[in-house]
């Protein structure tokens, strides 16, 4: 495990920088921790075809140690065992498990889709959070899972697949114009929008950071209003809306929810969940207190989430 020190040498100095222009010197110490080593593997299981119980009588027979999660009842922290050991067993072939970030597992409980709503997954692959909303609903209602790339496209089906999450349709195309094309249609919208991902950067996986720019940073604080604009529209009235990033800079976050409220017939939602290594939200505007910053650490990667009720006219 690397110190903070040898964590900053290593990350672009300009989001260093920006870290230390947003958070107090404790919390950028904290955050740089957080990225110096490797995170626990974290699973959750897919009631679609197995049980908390079962697994862990699995995972207990093969020796694997884990904990449980106290806001999750279907997922485990794993304490011996990497993803590549997981990827062998049987009940990761079979769809019994889905490997997963912890802090990916909270914008579909914070969204709370329930049976026979109608569901958007507007920027959808590979497919974590949607077949965990299907598990959700049980299998029954609609969920409409889009994605850009072709590519990331045909993971998400074979996960979906696997996963026999049945109440799942694919769709390949912009996000952008989906809202247009199912106006006012869906109960709820999830919106895990594409970002810098500065949450999830290591400081040894040079990978996780290597194309991350401000411009780049620039460029998708746009995207994001777009994709946001394309979920409010796609929304029924008084249906509500996840935004959530995996991203730490205000511009993506702060800034893009400070946009909609400006720009969208939509306020902000109470966000009740009591998980770890909860980071501060820097606003003027005192709405936006009701979103969630998740903190890197040894067990979560940082992410950001809001939620949002479209309106009445």
């Amino acid at each position: 495990m690397l110190s903070v020190l040898e964590v900053k040498r290593k990350l672009p100095k300009s989001f260093v920088e920006e870290l230390y222009e947003t958070y107090s010197p404790l919390t950028v110490d904290k955050i740089l921790s957080g990225m110096s080593g490797k995170r626990n593997t974290t699973l959750r299981v897919n009631t679609l075809k197995s049980n908390i119980q079962d697994i862990m009588n699995i995972l207990k027979e093969k020796g694997i140690k884990f904990d449980r999660v106290s806001w999750y009842n279907d997922a485990l922290i794993l304490k011996n065992a990497i993803e590549k050991q997981i990827q062998g067993l049987d009940i990761y072939e079979n769809g019994y498990i889905y490997l997963q970030s912890l802090s990916s597992m909270i914008p579909p409980i914070v969204l709370n889709p329930i049976k026979n709503e109608k569901v958007l997954d507007l920027t959808a692959a590979p497919g974590s959070k949607t077949t965990q909303m299907a598990a959700m609903m049980h299998n029954e209602g609609y969920i409409l899972a889009n994605e850009l790339d072709t590519l990331r496209c045909e993971r998400l089906k074979f996960n979906v697949e696997k996963q026999g999450a049945d109440i799942i349709e694919v769709n390949n195309g912009r996000g952008e114009v989906i809202g247009k094309k199912y106006e006012e249609y869906f109960d709820k919208v999830l919106l895990d929008a594409p970002c810098s991902g500065e949450g999830r950067f290591l400081a040894n996986d040079p990978k996780t950071y290597r194309n991350w720019s401000e411009k780049t940073v620039n460029e998708l604080s746009k995207l994001q209003k777009k994709l946001l604009k394309s979920a409010y529209q796609a929304v029924k009235q008084n249906g509500e809306i996840v935004y959530s990033t995996c991203t730490l800079n205000r511009d993506e976050n702060e800034k893009v929810l400070e946009w909609a409220l400006e720009e969208l017939n939509v306020k902000m939602l109470d966000i009740k969940l009591d998980v770890k290594n909860k980071g501060n939200i820097f606003s003027q505007n005192e709405e936006i207190n009701k979103a969630i910053r998740i903190l890197p650490s040894k067990e979560t990667e940082g992410f950001f989430i809001a939620k949002l009720k479209k309106l009445s006219l």
